[in-house]
């Protein structure tokens, strides 16, 4: 899919492109593409004069890979997005080409993005663009507002994970903690910290392709003191995600805690109920021997006192572990 956002009015515009007659009717400042096809790439080619690599959303991640400069001007940045979805969150490698130095190249001015997928910070920066005349001005404010984007959506995720945290947390210390309920706490506590894990890394790495853009003097004034509160919004956002780290521990450490409890509680019940078999046992074991002179065998009531004994022998420890709480 072959996209490219116009600026008219202040507000940006979104135009589907299906031919190479339509990419050469507009101006855009943003040409996006998304899982583009060899005939779409041909298209760019020939019309900005931009060759798009091959290995463009490679995963490497040695700094030199993902952001350089060419030649010819065009700066090159790498940069991953999170998708927070339930089932199967994960980010997505977005290659980001601009052309900001070279005027004789008709890509001068103009952003390009590549990626396999849609992703929800594009999806929020175009409503917000439309909705919001004066938002972007060039190329650059495109790059910028991006990553602003994605500051803010990692923000939103780290509240959702926290909502769910302050819910999981009265289940766990309400003190009535089954194994179903653990079951369900830890396998929650472990997507929380996944996706803790996930944000930190997209964090990570917003905070550097913007200091690479500072960096390469590519921004004006106003551009460079944006990016300075982008990378001071990611600096907050540390703080929030080490909090969180330290919630999901207390909440595994508690978690494991009350599940030994209630293990330790089963291996008690056995224990006790071992003990009191045992006078049980040993009186059977006594009368089960084969000596010629046991005066009890001879009597009528020698069997029903066996048993009575027995009986007895039994009630008596568990009545005393009843009194002493170990039933429990």
């Amino acid at each position: 899919m072959l996209n490219v956002f116009t600026l008219v009015n202040g507000r940006l515009f979104q135009e589907e492109i299906d031919s190479l007659e339509d990419l050469a009717r507009f101006k855009p400042i943003w040409v996006d593409m998304e899982s583009p096809t060899s005939e779409e790439r041909r298209w760019v080619r020939q019309h900005f004069g931009l060759s798009i690599p091959e290995d463009a959303i490679d995963d490497d991640i040695e700094e030199s890979a993902r952001f350089f400069e060419e030649d010819n001007g065009e700066l090159h940045v790498r940069s991953d997005f999170l998708i927070d979805d339930e089932d199967d969150p994960r980010h997505v490698r977005v290659a980001f080409i601009l052309n900001d130095r070279n005027p004789d190249l008709k890509s001068h001015g103009v952003l390009f993005s590549i990626h396999d997928e849609d992703v929800p910070v594009f999806r929020l920066l175009r409503l917000r663009a439309r909705r919001m005349p004066g938002l972007i001005d060039d190329a650059k404010d495109v790059l910028l507002s991006l990553y602003d984007t994605d500051a803010e959506y990692c923000a939103d995720t780290l509240e959702d994970i926290y909502e769910d945290l302050e819910r999981i947390s009265t289940k766990v210390l309400s003190g009535q903690v089954t194994d179903d309920i653990a079951t369900e706490v830890l396998a929650a506590i472990a997507r929380h910290e996944d996706m803790s894990g996930r944000i930190r890394r997209n964090m990570m790495d917003t905070r550097r392709a913007v200091s690479f853009m500072m960096r390469s003097r590519m921004l004006s004034a106003e551009q460079f003191e944006d990016a300075r509160q982008i990378l001071r919004d990611l600096d907050s956002l540390d703080s929030h995600t080490a909090f969180l780290f330290e919630k999901i521990n207390f909440l595994m450490d508690a978690t494991i805690g009350f599940i030994n409890i209630n293990q330790n509680k089963i291996i008690k019940i056995f224990s006790v109920a071992s003990v009191a078999l045992l006078p049980p046992t040993l009186i059977a074991s006594i009368y089960g021997m084969n000596f010629q002179y046991m005066p009890e065998l001879n009597q009528p009531w020698g069997y029903p006192a066996a048993l009575v004994l027995m009986v007895a022998s039994a009630v008596g420890p568990m009545l005393y572990f009843r009194k002493r709480g170990w039933l429990k």
